[in-house]
């Protein structure tokens, strides 16, 4: 079973619909013990870093997820969910993240070329760093569809693919069973169902 958390924040019933598409089980739940007895766990978000920080806090999620991933639990981080799992967030102040994957999520306002539009909305194809089971089913160049504004920087170690949007940026990351990815895998057709479907096999 994929456990979905439910903490006030994130796109869950397309994520759920996803998961059965492809042929597993997935419910959404604030229920620590439900979560922690899933097989698989996906932190979902959208939003403002600090709103979303705040509410997995006040849901005692955060320990949850954290305790989760001490099990051995593969857990995986979705757009602001990836970016919930970093040290740090500079999102119109300074937030504590949940200090599972080192590394703080920056502005792509500065970093990326003038001209382009932020958010960073649409397809962009995906670049391997890294050897990792979620390419299972996908190859170099495959393209899945981002909508953010920040970016996880500081994380190379923890990198295994990028994408270009006027400069790298981070796509995936990855630190033993703890993944993120900075794009939506069920808004990503086919490409983003085969990564969840990786990820649901691992």
């Amino acid at each position: 079973m994929i456990a979905i958390i439910d903490y006030g924040v994130g796109n869950l019933f397309s994520l759920c619909s996803s998961f059965k598409s492809i042929g597993y089980d997935a419910v959404i739940s604030d229920d620590a013990e439900t979560i922690l007895n899933a097989d698989k766990i996906i932190l979902p978000g959208v939003g403002a870093f600090e709103d979303a920080a705040k509410k997995l806090h006040l849901s005692g999620m955060d320990k949850t997820v954290k305790k989760a991933a001490s099990l051995g639990k593969p857990v995986m981080g979705i757009c602001l969910g990836m970016q919930l799992l970093f040290d740090k967030s500079f999102e119109y102040g300074e937030h504590d993240g949940l200090h599972m994957i080192p590394g703080n999520v920056i502005p792509l306002k500065g970093y990326i070329k003038d001209g382009l539009m932020i958010p960073h909305i649409g397809w962009n194809a995906l670049h391997f760093r890294k050897k990792d089971p979620l390419f299972k089913y996908i190859k170099e160049g495959d393209y899945v569809y981002f909508v953010h504004s920040y970016y996880a920087a500081d994380c190379d170690e923890h990198t295994v693919a990028d994408t270009d949007y006027g400069g790298t940026v981070t796509a995936i990351v990855r630190k033993d069973n703890v993944v993120g990815c900075q794009f939506h895998p069920e808004k990503s057709g086919e490409v983003g169902l085969n990564i969840l479907r990786a990820f649901c096999e691992k």
